[in-house]
C-alpha cells in the first residue's frame, strides 16, 4: 500500500522546518524506526523515524526546501506484514 508521509509537528510552536538531509533514497528498503530524513527547526534538529517497513518509493521535499507542518515530504510503500 502506498503511504505519503508528511511533516510532523515536533512543537506546539512549529510552523515549518527544513529538510536537511535524507537517510533513504527512492527504491531503498527500511525498517519500522529507521531513519528516513533530518529536519532542522527553530528549536533543534531532529530525525524522523520510519513508521512502519516498507520501501521508499519517492522523495517530495528536497534537501534544503523549507516544509510546511503537514505538507507531504515522501511516498513509501508499506510493506505487508
Amino acid at each position: 500500500m502506498m503511504v505519503t508521509l508528511k511533516l510532523p509537528r515536533f512543537g506546539t510552536n512549529m510552523v515549518e522546518g527544513t529538510l536537511i538531509a535524507w537517510q533513504k533514497k527512492p527504491g531503498e528498503s527500511f525498517k519500522e524506526g529507521d531513519v528516513l530524513y533530518d529536519v532542522e527547526t527553530e528549536k533543534v534538529t531532529s530525525s524522523v523515524e520510519a513508521p512502519c517497513n516498507g520501501t521508499m518509493v519517492e522523495i517530495i521535499a528536497q534537501e534544503s526546501s523549507i516544509v510546511p507542518v503537514g505538507d507531504p515530504v515522501c511516498r513509501i510503500r508499506k510493506q505487508d506484514t
